[in-house]
Formats: structure tokens, C-alpha cells, sequence
């Protein structure tokens, strides 16, 4: 198999694909030749074009199981799903309302069972088969005070890829992409201003957070017949991880 990455001819369907990471992953899908529909609740004023192809938007509720089927039925066919949607406010847990909590779940676990679901169905009766992403955060793999319930609802995605990735082969293969920090609009939402996000950057072993097209170049391969033989994988995308605090505080108590 010559080593190529080449999506053309292929339909792949981005939930939250119309800003921050979800943008970066409708550009690069659609750089190496991919079909790209992008969901979301609201229309964007705005989608990338690549070869003078552009990106199409469908406005779905991604948590609405009969609202995900009617699109999946409205499709000739489904080779790449990305589940992308999510997000989550500070709030600690003990905080707000517990409905509030539950819908947070809801938005980054629940919607992209129910995606996946109805892609597979798809998928499993098409010639190729299918490829399957999900975008999760290092947040399900170490504490996530301030965003407990985002933090379980990744973990449980990550636990969701491994499953489906044993219960849907050989025809569909199912990943994962463990996200560190991201730079975005909203990150100065996070990390203050040019000065904050500079410091926060200079924590990362790579010097510097993903531009949103990394996690794109990333699916853009789990999606490929490059990543033929991956599934049930996480790939860890966090420029290095983080340097242990313990070590910083071995150093100061040296002084």
C-alpha cells in the first residue's frame, strides 16, 4: 500500500465542527479530500473551503436520537464520524444544580453514543466500512477539579471507543484522541490574556498549546487507510503532558 494520506471520495460528518477545535478538524478533512458536513446547533457565518470544495452545515441537536437518525437517513453515505461536541463551564461540583451537571454528560458522553450509534448502522452496510473518532480530553485521565463531570464524561468516552471498537469490527474501527490544551477563541476565557496564555504555554514540554489543525492532521490519519490496522486506541495529543509538581517542589525546597 503506497503511503499516502487521501480521504477523497469520502463523507465525513464533524459534530461541533464550525469553531475552535471542531474548525480545525472540518480544514484539515477537508485539505486531504474528504466530504466534510458540518454539525452544529447553530449556523456559522462562515465554512473553510479546500480545492474549492467547501464544508456543508446540518443544524442537529446531537443529544436527540430522532433528530440524529432523520440526518443519518438523509445522507447517501457515512465513512468518517467525529465526535466533537462538548465543552463544559467551571463549576465545581458541589455547585449549581445537579440538572446542570447531568447535561453536561449529557452533551460530551450521551451525544456521541447516539451518534455513533446511528453512524454504525450506516456503515456496517456499506462497502469500506467506516472510521469512528472520538475527541476526548486528558481531563478523563487525571483530576479534573472544577469540571467534574466533563472529566467522568471523557473517561467515559474513552472507555466507549474501546468497547465499540471490539463490538463493531472488523467493518467499523473506533478511536480516540486524549487532548491537552488547545488554543482557541475561547481561551483567553481560560488562561487571561497574551501574557496568561504565554505562561500557561511555557508549562507544555513542546512550548506551546494545539492549534486546532493538529487535532484535524491527527483524525485526518485515524480516518486514513494509513491507521487500517488502529482501533480501540487513544492517542495522546498534549505536547509532552505536564512537568510533575513535585518536581518544582523538590527544587524550591532546595533553596
Amino acid at each position: 500500500m503506497p503511503l499516502s494520506l487521501d480521504l477523497t471520495g469520502r463523507l465525513a460528518v464533524v459534530t461541533g465542527g464550525v469553531r475552535g477545535v471542531g474548525l480545525g478538524i472540518t480544514r484539515a478533512l477537508l485539505d486531504a479530500g474528504a466530504d466534510v458536513v458540518a454539525v452544529a446547533r447553530r449556523e456559522p457565518g462562515s465554512l473553510p473551503e479546500a480545492a474549492g470544495r467547501g464544508a456543508t452545515f446540518a443544524s442537529v441537536d446531537v443529544r436527540d436520537e430522532a433528530a440524529v437518525q432523520a440526518f443519518f437517513d438523509g445522507l447517501d453515505r457515512v465513512d468518517v464520524l467525529v465526535n466533537n461536541a462538548g465543552g463544559t463551564p467551571f463549576l465545581p461540583l458541589a455547585e449549581g444544580e445537579i440538572r446542570t451537571h447531568a447535561k453536561i454528560i449529557e452533551l460530551n458522553l450521551t451525544s456521541a453514543l447516539i451518534m455513533s450509534r446511528a453512524a454504525n448502522a450506516r456503515m456496517q452496510a456499506q462497502e469500506g466500512g467506516g472510521s469512528i473518532i472520538m475527541i476526548s480530553s486528558v481531563s478523563g485521565v487525571r483530576p479534573s477539579p472544577g469540571s467534574a463531570a466533563y472529566g467522568a464524561a471523557k473517561a467515559g468516552l474513552d472507555s466507549l471507543a474501546t468497547s465499540l471498537a471490539v463490538e463493531w469490527a472488523p467493518r467499523v474501527r473506533v478511536n480516540s484522541l486524549t487532548l491537552g490544551m488547545v488554543r482557541t477563541e475561547q481561551s483567553h476565557l481560560h488562561y487571561g490574556d497574551e501574557a496568561g496564555i504565554a505562561a500557561v504555554e511555557r508549562t507544555i514540554p513542546l512550548g506551546r498549546m494545539a492549534d486546532p489543525y493538529d487535532i484535524g492532521a491527527a483524525c485526518a490519519f485515524l480516518a486514513s487507510d494509513l491507521a487500517g490496522y488502529v482501533s480501540g486506541s487513544a492517542l495522546l495529543m498534549h505536547g509532552g503532558g505536564e512537568r510533575p509538581a513535585f518536581l518544582d517542589a523538590a527544587t524550591a525546597n532546595r533553596e
